[in-house]
């Protein structure tokens, strides 16, 4: 198997995206939980605040991954829209929408370093499972919302 040369610019580029989106993530899920009201406030509050954690943990990881390869990590986030819809199903389906997204950027990274690192490659590999695996949490959360 040959390996392709890494492009670190345009790595570090997609990387910093991550972060920024992870951080987003980390004051989305931070809101959504403050927003929750019912009788199943307390896990999914629990949920949504483990959730802003790995966010915070997943920004992180990016951000070392930056600084290894000689990149600036970002101190932006990415732009949250605000739907002022605080319904539990509305909240969910939010989260839903974000880890989607965070999902598709990891695809991209992977794409970017296929054959061309291992490492990064296991890193994205890696991550798509967990956004993967969050995707399918909130997709049975939602299930009794019809």
């Amino acid at each position: 198997m040959e390996m392709k040369s890494l492009d670190s610019g345009e790595v570090c580029n997609i990387l910093n995206e991550i972060m920024e989106y992870e951080l987003a993530g980390v004051v989305r899920y931070t809101h959504s939980a403050l927003m929750v009201s019912g009788p199943y406030r307390i896990p999914i509050v629990t949920f949504l605040k483990d959730q802003a954690t790995e966010s915070l943990l997943h920004a992180q990881q990016a951000g070392e991954l930056i600084a290894g390869l000689d990149g600036h990590p970002s101190q932006k986030i990415a732009k949250i829209e605000e739907t002022n819809r605080h319904s539990i199903k509305d909240i969910l389906e939010e989260g839903l929408g974000h880890e989607l997204h965070a999902l598709s950027l990891y695809k991209r990274l992977l794409i970017s370093v296929e054959d061309a690192s291992v490492y990064l490659e296991e890193y994205a590999r890696s991550m798509i499972g967990e956004e993967e695996q969050h995707s399918l949490e909130l997709k049975a959360m939602l299930k009794d919302f019809g």
